[in-house]
């Protein structure tokens, strides 16, 4: 049982295979680490089925919260907690929106593209990558040092260079949704996940406004709130 459709690029396969390792865990009374879980999970995902994805999903479902991830050449994770202070953490939260576009779509097609070019080393592609992975730690400093306009803007930049990964990352729809959105009250967003479909998240001060304009574009929003417990038994 879900809340979110699969295939709307919330990490909705991680979150499944996590929780359904630690589920077999529990029944065979086996404590597990995160760690453990997250990686026994990128191997049934990406070693045993194939899939052209990363081990983001399944590591930030096994720990929760807002973590920093670094991945190694060699395999190895490392994991941290985000250093962001509590306003800034609250602020984050309230203004963070989340909008369905309506429709969903499979993230291996599009992913695979970008496997594929990326093995090759075709050089706009690996440039590509490094690029937004040079995002990533700017939008760390940003959160670190409380300054979300600035993480916001990184948003933006990220959803401009990761369309130019693939002709299926956005279309005209999608682009209709994410200019309607910057141009009333929307600071930085993009699409969450491979793109192509799913959810749009926006970081947004004027939040009535962007809500508004969303209603009057069909979209439907969904609140959420940030966890920090990760994958986790419920007894019922």
């Amino acid at each position: 049982m879900a809340d979110i459709p699969a295939g709307t690029g919330l990490g909705s396969s991680g979150s499944f295979t996590t929780a359904l390792l630690k589920a077999l865990h529990a029944w065979k009374m086996n404590l597990v680490h995160p760690a453990q879980l997250a990686e026994q999970a990128c191997e049934i995902e990406i070693d045993r089925l194939g899939e052209p994805i990363g081990k983001q999903d399944q590591y930030i479902a096994a720990y929760g919260g807002i973590t920093c991830f670094k991945f190694m050449p060699d395999g190895r994770v490392d994991a941290w907690p985000l250093k962001i202070s509590e306003e800034t953490r609250f602020n984050l939260e309230d203004n963070l929106l989340l909008f369905f576009t309506g429709y969903s779509r499979s993230a291996s097609s599009i992913l695979k593209e970008q496997k594929t070019k990326t093995l090759a080393a075709d050089k706009a592609m690996v440039e590509n990558l490094h690029f937004v992975k040079e995002l990533g730690k700017q939008s760390q400093r940003s959160l670190e040092n409380g300054d979300l306009r600035e993480f916001a803007h990184l948003m933006d930049i990220h959803w401009q260079r990761k369309k130019e990964r693939s002709a299926s990352m956005s279309n005209e729809r999608i682009n209709d949704f994410y200019d309607c959105a910057m141009a009333n009250g929307a600071l930085g967003g993009k699409v969450i996940g491979a793109g192509g479909g799913g959810f749009l998240m926006f970081y947004a001060e004027d939040k009535a406004r962007l809500r508004h304009a969303m209603r009057e574009k069909g979209l439907t929003e969904v609140r959420f709130r940030f966890d920090f417990e990760g994958t986790k038994i419920l007894n019922q």
